[in-house]
């Protein structure tokens, strides 16, 4: 049985401390907040040990750490937890500036421990088959990447002003995404921002809507659209076009029912928001992440694979701002 520490018991940590309550190869040991009630509450939902953090890691009974804490604990975590031999699982972005995720690497490689990086998009049910697929070459070499990523309203502002901006806390999925489906780095870049949404946002000095095109050395082609506000709920949709045919990803919804009378067709909204849409993917990502410590093979994603979506981010936040188009070369 692997025992887990849980860094943070907010939204994410009670998402994955659910998921390991649910299994048979792996327990929450123990969990750790800066707020005691939040930690207390999961704590008792759990079974597990209340802890410090650095309680937490320097326990020779804890195996492996969920890192849910925000962005700017996660260096130190990360260095700690590996000089005490600890398998972490960090969500992303590993952090907010690209030396001190390389610094990150460098000591989680040194320690030997295994790492992943918590993009849960890529355990979707629906978006693993369509890249599987994909692999399978059933619609042949792929030209074409298509994708749409839309809330259905934007956070607080005081969020906006800590998140790293749009690219690094929205897109940066999509980015990862993108490199997932497209099977190679893109070599360049181009991306166009606008304040459509919230003046306030714009104030902070960020965007609400965003588009990026990449293009990879082959020609491979990925457009990828954010917002910030979607009036019809949570929109999250892919589609790759290929030599052979299509593929094609769209929402989930409240329930499959469609009502057709003389007004037209009808059907339920989508699912509400990440938490209930990628419900399916958390659950994965943690099974991954516990099956390969406790039976080895290949942790993904890895930390590179954090790294190169964060270069990603910051290429696409600077080329909005600047409107100039980004060659990565050797960047990604």
């Amino acid at each position: 049985m692997l025992n887990i520490g849980l860094l943070g018991c907010g939204r994410i940590g009670q998402v994955h401390g659910k998921t390991l309550k649910g299994m048979d190869t792996a327990r929450a040991a123990a969990v750790s907040d800066f707020l005691p009630a939040a930690a207390d509450a999961l704590a008792t939902d759990l079974g597990a040990a209340v802890m410090t953090s650095e309680e937490m890691l320097r326990d020779p009974g804890i195996d492996a750490v969920v890192i849910g804490t925000p962005t700017t604990t996660h260096y130190d975590l990360i260095h700690e937890a590996a000089a005490n031999g600890k398998a972490i699982f960090c969500e992303k972005p590993v952090d907010l500036s690209v030396d001190r995720i390389r610094e990150c690497l460098a000591v989680v490689e040194k320690a030997g421990v295994p790492f992943m990086t918590a993009f849960n998009r890529r355990f979707d049910p629906n978006f693993a088959h369509l890249q599987k697929q994909i692999s399978d070459q059933v619609i042949g070499n792929v030209e074409i990447v298509t994708i749409l990523s839309r809330d259905p309203a934007p956070p607080p502002i005081g969020y906006i002003r800590t998140s790293g901006g749009i690219f690094r806390d929205m897109m940066i999925h999509d980015l990862d995404m993108a490199r997932f489906l497209l099977g190679e780095d893109p070599v360049e870049l181009t991306a166009a921002a606008s304040c459509l949404v919230d003046p306030e946002i714009g104030e902070a000095g960020d965007f609400d809507t965003a588009v990026v095109t990449l293009k990879t050395a082959s020609g491979k082609l990925c457009q990828i659209s954010n917002s910030r506000r979607a009036t019809y709920g949570y929109d999250q949709r892919v589609e790759v076009h290929g030599a052979k045919g299509m593929l094609r990803a769209d929402n989930l919804l409240e329930n499959t029912v469609e009502l057709s009378n003389g007004s037209g067709f009808k059907t339920a909204p989508t699912q509400p928001f990440f938490l209930e849409r990628y419900a399916a993917a958390y659950r994965a990502e943690m099974e991954h992440f516990v099956n390969v410590i406790n039976s080895g093979g290949e942790m993904s994603p890895t930390g590179l694979d954090g790294l190169k979506a964060q270069m990603l981010a910051d290429a696409a936040d600077a080329a909005a701002r600047d409107g100039k188009p980004r060659l990565l070369g050797d960047l990604i």
